[in-house]
């Protein structure tokens, strides 16, 4: 399943930058986007719950859409 995630307090190539190597880390399939402030999850469900957790745990407030 494909999920869409806001992220609106991503605002830099920093935040993107974490975010791209907490996720990769976690071994997630996902693509992050400043611009939209937006990370899409491709994975089941478990894979969102671990990068919500992830988002979260780097200070963000992830919301699914």
């Amino acid at each position: 399943m494909i999920y869409k995630i806001s992220v609106p307090d991503m605002h830099c190539e920093k935040c993107l930058s974490r975010i791209n190597s907490a996720l990769s880390d976690a071994g997630i399939s996902f693509t992050a986007e400043l611009q939209n402030k937006t990370v899409t999850v491709d994975g089941c469900e478990h894979c969102l719950k671990t990068a919500l957790a992830e988002l979260e745990d780097l200070g963000f407030t992830p919301q699914v859409q």
